[in-house]
């Protein structure tokens, strides 16, 4: 099996060298590390565009190699499905360990995800891994020590069992490890996030120019069973599958007929008949 191994906290990370060496100890595992030359946190599924992409070859301390590059998560992933890896395509994507959960909400801004969302895209399946810090915050932005131990070992066991078991078309799997020794393993929906950020001026660089940080006050949230959020905070491995199919299926019969075209009636009216 031909795995790609990829983060947003950046090749050096911890996290992604935990779960690279766990993954080395699967047996049939051809691994290709791609990752950012730094921490690309929050970035969401952002590309590079408009400049191309440097990339150099770097080793790592067991005598193997990998890849770093300028450019995101969702980058590496191109990278590697457009043939950077001379003869070598990737079968499976799996992103992480990022340092930090990416629970809930979060999962919209978190580079980790995204990068397994890209797998979806290329018709690959997907993993991404996340852990929570040993301070046991529910915000991926805190926490500064991290364990990684158990999320490698039970990250490195699913991919081995893809071998027999494959993921649905179109679905990845978005696991987060609480700190400690988990108290078990649940399959739970994403949660619902409160963000309390505040708008704070950090300098008054001129009169007409500010500095502020839009970000930074500690969420809460929605400790509702069955969900992400709540399985973690119990002590529990928060396993989530995902899926790229944003619609809101449920709104399209209200939207249908006479409701839809009462809510375009006024735009179409102003382009004539």
């Amino acid at each position: 099996m031909r795995v790609l191994l990829t983060n947003d906290d950046g090749i050096d990370a911890e996290g992604l060298q935990a779960l690279r060496r766990a993954l080395l100890e699967v047996p049939g595992i051809d691994l290709h590390t791609i990752a950012p030359d730094g921490n690309r946190s929050a970035i969401g599924r952002g590309i590079t565009t408009r400049k191309p992409l440097v990339v150099e070859r770097v080793a790592f301390d067991d005598g193997a190699h990998g890849y770093a590059t300028d450019g995101t998560p969702v980058d590496c992933v191109r990278l590697a499905a457009l043939g950077l890896v001379d003869g070598w395509m990737p079968e499976i994507v799996v992103a992480g360990i990022n340092h930090g959960a990416n629970l809930g909400d979060d999962v919209t801004y978190s580079g980790t995800v995204a990068a397994a969302f890209e797998g979806l895209v290329l018709g690959l399946p997907a993993i991404a891994v996340s852990q929570q810090s040993t301070a046991r915050e529910m915000d991926f932005r805190l926490g500064r020590e991290f364990a990684f131990e158990h999320a490698a070992r039970f990250a490195a066991r699913v991919v081995e069992e893809l071998q027999d078991v494959p993921l649905p078309p179109s679905t990845l799997l978005n696991v987060n490890v609480p700190a400690g020794e988990p108290g078990g393993v649940e399959v739970a929906r994403l949660g619902k996030r409160i963000y309390r950020d505040q708008l704070t001026l950090d300098e008054e660089l001129s009169p007409e120019r500010r500095r502020y940080w839009i970000y930074g006050a500690e969420p809460g949230f929605e400790d509702e069973p069955g969900t992400d959020l709540a399985a973690v905070h119990a002590g529990r491995i928060a396993v989530s599958p995902l899926h790229l199919d944003l619609t809101q299926h449920d709104g399209i019969g209200p939207l249908s007929m006479s409701h839809l075209e009462r809510l375009l009636a006024p735009a179409v009216r102003e382009f004539g008949d």
